[in-house]
């Protein structure tokens, strides 16, 4: 395995009128501690004047963003007071819109699952409908949490992608007929009355892994999103990267088997065409493994076909064990080209249908990516399943709202004039 960097810290400035941006430095920095930092550990790290950490930790206190946890010292000196962030000073709400499954989570401020709930994606193609359903679960969400609604920082939505992330636009995504064009971050602020933000399944899975994964959200990965659709989220030195339209990551065209079904991109054998559930499951049918007797082809119903194939390859089904191996080859091939491409140290799997597939794609999926890695005599490749667990779309979604809040980010540096 190889070794887990620690996040490289952010600097501050003692610069005037930097307030908000070392504010973020330094509730940053005691994030990503893992038992809490004193105020002269702080100074060290981030590089401020120890007034500056005096008076900004105050703020924080007064802001009930951290809390005093205890003193610490076992040589000569006073013994230094921890600080840590206090878990009931901010929440937010996270919800994960997938073609089979919407998940809802709120979250504390260390990433910690409060209240969560589930629905079947309501089929059919009106968007409105859709909308109207989210808005009622997240109000019962809310009150079951038993979370004062005003230290809710805003409302996280992760979607499939392609997005129009300036405008908070779902753009005619594959799998959801009739979402082309749909303003969803205006229409659910509006039913909800929460701030929104929107942000791509795959890129939101990505942010839950850097903020509450642990060591697997380190450094440099890509995050391998198992869904409906697969795709995956890019975090380079700890950055998230999301390109110029916030669509990076769309793997779907990469092609891994050439001799493969036809894609809608004209090409044959994309990830698209020959690795998502649906095909796999509609592959299972055509060769008798499965029954066949799906009522539609809503994500729900190929949810829970890929499921019964998945219990069938389980159970020692050799036709069933061949469908889901045959599937991990290709995906592999795929994450080759992606780690090739960036270097990374690390691949993370999860999503809505990973963990039913996980036995089988961390058995082959390492020596695959192993054979095929351009710097393989230069460091490994780590695969793992995600720190975060099932939910990490909907985490992800709440995790973009605490760092929107809480995240050192450039535009706070803009100085006044």
């Amino acid at each position: 395995m190889s070794e887990i960097r620690q996040p490289s810290p952010r600097r501050g400035t003692n610069l005037p009128k930097m307030g908000d941006f070392n504010l973020t430095v330094i509730l940053d920095a005691i994030r990503r501690s893992s038992g809490g930092l004193s105020r002269v550990e702080l100074a060290q790290i981030v590089g401020l004047s120890p007034q500056t950490i005096s008076n900004i930790s105050r703020r924080l206190l007064d802001q009930h963003l951290i809390v005093e946890a205890g003193k610490e010292g076992s040589g000569p000196g006073k013994p230094r007071t921890i600080l840590r962030l206090n878990p009931s000073g901010m929440y937010a709400i996270g919800v994960h819109l997938d073609p089979a499954v919407t998940t809802f989570v709120v979250l504390d401020l260390v990433g910690a699952v409060v209240q969560h709930s589930s629905i079947n994606t309501p089929g059919g193609n009106d968007p409105s409908a859709v909308i109207s359903t989210m808005a009622t679960e997240i109000g019962q969400l809310v009150s079951d949490s038993g979370v004062d609604r005003g230290k809710i920082a805003g409302l996280g939505l992760a979607v499939p992608g392609p997005i129009d992330l300036d405008n908070g636009t779902v753009v005619d995504p594959p799998l959801l007929p009739g979402w082309d064009r749909v303003e969803l971050r205006n229409a659910l602020a509006e039913a909800t009355g929460y701030s929104v933000l929107v942000d791509k399944d795959v890129t939101s899975a990505a942010v839950a892994e850097t903020w509450a994964g642990g060591p697997s959200g380190a450094g440099s990965f890509i995050f391998m999103y198992m869904g409906t659709g697969i795709g995956c989220g890019i975090v380079l030195n700890d950055e998230v990267i999301r390109g110029t339209s916030g669509n990076a990551g769309e793997i779907g065209h990469i092609v891994v088997d050439p001799d493969g079904p036809a894609c809608d991109c004209g090409l044959r054998g994309c990830v698209k065409s020959s690795c998502i559930p649906q095909v796999l499951v509609a592959e299972a049918e055509a060769a008798g493994i499965l029954d066949g007797s799906r009522t539609d082809n809503s994500g729900a119903e190929v949810q829970k076909s890929f499921s019964r194939l998945c219990d069938l390859a389980d159970e020692g089904d050799a036709g069933a064990m061949g469908i889901i191996d045959k599937s991990a080859v290709l995906v592999a091939r795929a994450v080759s080209v992606v780690t090739n491409t960036l270097d990374v140290e690390r691949v993370v799997f999860g999503g809505p249908f990973w963990t039913r597939m996980s036995q089988r794609y961390l058995e082959k999926v390492p020596a695959l990516l192993e054979a095929n890695s351009a710097a393989r005599l230069i460091h490994s490749i780590e695969v793992v399943g995600t720190g975060v667990g099932e939910d990490v779309g909907a985490i992800g979604a709440a995790c973009l709202v605490l760092e929107h809040t809480l995240a050192p980010r450039a535009q706070r540096l803009l100085l006044e004039s």
